[in-house]
């Protein structure tokens, strides 16, 4: 079942929408809804039944009690055989005889009431009196004559059954009964059929969710197993999924769900064991041909520098192509380097665990950047207090330099680039931002990943990197236990690095102080 919702007609010209009734959401009160709506849409059709029953049968044994009377009672009121005269006439009587009480007679000539009685109890029997409207009248002449029930209101009565017959002279004679007893039973049995109809839904309702909880026990236990695996690191590392799902009956369908996710969760481990497992031997590889390139390019590198240091005459385009091996061996060595880093760093390498001036690296750091970049125009907002972090001074300083290196190599000449350093009780916060170009967008959800490069934002006559330094500063941060963020837009560019201050947030898990070693 969808849900139920009750529409209001919407009126001309606007306005409400009409009334809407709240829909169920979840499958449980859902089936519950359903099961209680099915259930009092029977008990309305067997209430209904009933009570439609009821009064046609109680109203066909008044008929019968009408034809047994027959017309005896109207017709004493013309020829009189009571104690009582009529109001009509001082020489008529009613014989009210074998009569019920509350027996109704009346006569009518040509279409008018001649004479009329009503049997009274706990009275004068002789008080046949009753008054009669002119509406009661016109209804009176308006039953037809053919020995059959009908029923009329009379004002001064009210409901009837009445049955008219021919009399001899011409006239029509009309015999009723009082519907008020067939009114109170049909009246009691819609109170009896409310009452307990509306216990057995309550019951029922009750029962049912209870009934329902049970039944999807097994379903609500596969949403358990699923919000606990959406909420492990599946992006990268290792994963341990929880417990499956225990399965029930398979023959039902949460029993074939709660088998289909199990399989799903067990074709899931697999590609992650599989995909842990050919991460670790690629940052094995990583690591591995990153320490062994270390030595072949210092070599190369030394090899070069000592050619140009050679006393004797060299060609002017051996020199060119020795200094561009030196440079180029140059470069290579510091793309090993930051490679070996990020290998070991994602291998959870611990780095030095000491108390760090954030205050300090960070006047280092924009003094150096002032010196490789003079055309920049350089500012600092640092907090009145020393800021000091717990973690590796040497890292962190690359996090710095990576950091003003890119504002610098980004943004045009003549860009302002502010650094600032706030703290309060748990987090140092370290901005760096500038009014350069900004990192276009659909750059950004990357940035930190390794070898992106936005070439088209460099400044002219710039050299490039390998696009490791954001994912170094990143995987730096993260190894203190920080978080880094970017917001760039066109003339605003900030990256936010945030950075425990308490020294009992301790990222490497209390191992002490440990120092990377080289």
């Amino acid at each position: 079942m969808r849900g139920f919702r009750l529409r209001g007609r919407r009126p001309r010209g606007g306005g409400s929408r009409g009334l809407r009734l709240p829909r169920p959401h979840t499958l449980r009160a859902r089936l519950t809804a359903g099961l209680v709506v099915l259930l009092a849409v029977s008990c309305a059709a067997v209430g209904v039944a009933a009570v439609l029953e009821l009064d046609g049968f109680l109203t066909g044994r008044l008929d019968q009690q009408l034809r047994d009377a027959g017309a005896s009672f109207p017709a004493s009121l013309e020829h009189g055989s009571s104690v009582k005269p009529s109001d009509h006439d001082g020489d008529e009587y009613g014989d009210t005889r074998r009569q019920a009480t509350g027996t109704f007679g009346a006569r009518l000539l040509d279409g008018t009431v001649t004479n009329e009685a009503v049997v009274r109890a706990g009275t004068d029997p002789t008080d046949l009196n009753v008054v009669l409207t002119a509406t009661d009248r016109k209804a009176l002449a308006a039953v037809p004559v053919d020995s059959g029930g009908h029923s009329v209101r009379l004002s001064a009565l009210g409901s009837y059954r009445l049955t008219a017959w021919h009399g001899q002279d011409g006239d029509v004679l009309i015999t009723g009964l009082p519907l008020e007893p067939v009114e109170a039973a049909v009246h009691r049995l819609e109170l009896v059929a409310a009452c307990v109809f509306g216990a057995a839904l309550a019951v029922t309702g009750v029962a049912g969710a209870l009934w329902v909880r049970w039944s999807l026990r097994p379903l609500s236990r596969v949403a358990a197993t699923a919000t606990r695996v959406s909420e492990l690191p599946l992006a990268s590392g290792e994963v341990a999924l929880p417990p499956r799902a225990p399965e029930s009956d398979p023959r039902s369908e949460v029993g074939q769900v709660a088998g289909a996710f199990n399989r799903m969760l067990g074709h899931v481990e697999d590609a992650l064991t599989k995909r842990h497992a050919s991460e670790e031997r690629l940052r094995s590889f990583a690591a591995d041909a990153s320490h062994e390139l270390r030595t072949p390019v210092a070599s190369v590198r030394g090899h070069a520098e000592l050619a140009l240091l050679h006393p004797g005459p060299v060609p002017p385009e051996v020199t060119r192509a020795l200094e561009r091996i030196a440079a180029e061996s140059a470069r290579m060595g510091e793309m090993v380097d930051d490679l070996l880093l990020l290998a070991r760093l994602d291998a959870g390498r611990p780095l030095e665990r000491r108390s760090v001036d954030l205050t300090r690296l960070v006047l280092d750091s924009v003094t150096d950047a002032r010196a490789a970049g003079p055309d920049h125009r350089w500012t600092l907002e640092l907090a009145e207090e020393p800021v000091t972090v717990t973690g590796d001074a040497h890292r962190l300083q690359q996090v710095l330099a990576n950091l003003l290196a890119n504002a610098r190599l980004h943004t045009p000449v003549g860009a302002r680039v502010t650094v600032s350093l706030t703290a309060d009780a748990a987090t140092a916060v370290l901005t760096v931002r500038d009014d350069g170009p900004g990192v276009p967008e659909d750059v950004q959800p990357g940035v930190f990943e390794r070898f992106t490069r936005a070439d088209r934002r460099r400044s002219e006559g710039e050299g490039g990197g390998a696009g490791l330094g954001l994912s170094i500063v990143a995987a730096v941060v993260a190894a203190h236990g920080g978080t880094v963020a970017l917001e760039s837009r066109p003339g605003a560019t900030t990256f936010t690095v945030r950075l425990p201050t308490d020294a009992r947030s301790d990222p490497w898990g209390g191992r002490g102080e440990q120092r990377e070693q080289p």
